[in-house]
């Protein structure tokens, strides 16, 4: 008796199924039409003002953001400097954004040798790579500035991204 009710459910539900394409959750949301802000570079970060964030053991590298530098933009970017020391003593400095909707990043400007900004030539939003422990970018979306299950929505403030940078990740806090 199973059978043939599994056969007369299976002819009767095919051709409906056979027709049906498929729904297309994209079409029926509405369109958003996204638009970066205008970016301004910051004042060159001072020593002062760099908080130290933990990027993972394998890396022998020091890294920072600038404090006075981190904006949360309308636009759902957050745009911070970053400052890498290298184990070899040099420093890069770079002005980044970070697009936690699509966990993506930009280079929109790095440091001169005489302590100026130059504009990237083309600067282009590119995937996070969550390629080891000790990427550093991945760290700031996952602990500092990006939120939610997936890490996919922004911090809502520069104050809280500066609180978390200062005392530690959402998951070392204690409440």
């Amino acid at each position: 008796m199973r059978a043939s009710a599994f056969a007369w459910l299976a002819l009767v539900a095919f051709p409906a199924a056979a027709q049906w394409s498929g729904w297309d959750y994209d079409r029926d949301q509405p369109k958003e039409e996204w638009k970066e802000l205008e970016v301004k570079l910051p004042a060159f970060p001072k020593d002062e003002n760099l908080l130290q964030f933990e990027a993972g053991a394998a890396s022998p590298n020091r890294f920072f953001v600038d404090a006075k530098a981190i904006s949360v933009g309308t636009d759902g970017v957050i745009r911070y400097t970053l400052v890498v020391k290298t184990a070899g003593g040099a420093t890069n400095v770079f002005y980044e954004g970070m697009r936690c909707k699509l966990q993506q990043v930009k280079v929109y400007a790095v440091a001169s040798k005489d302590g100026d900004w130059m504009r990237a030539r083309d600067p282009q939003w590119r995937g996070i790579q969550n390629r080891n422990i000790s990427d550093y970018h991945s760290v700031l979306r996952r602990d500092y500035f990006c939120a939610g299950g997936y890490g996919n929505v922004p911090v809502a403030s520069d104050e809280e991204a500066l609180r978390l940078l200062r005392y530690g990740p959402r998951e070392t806090l204690t409440e």
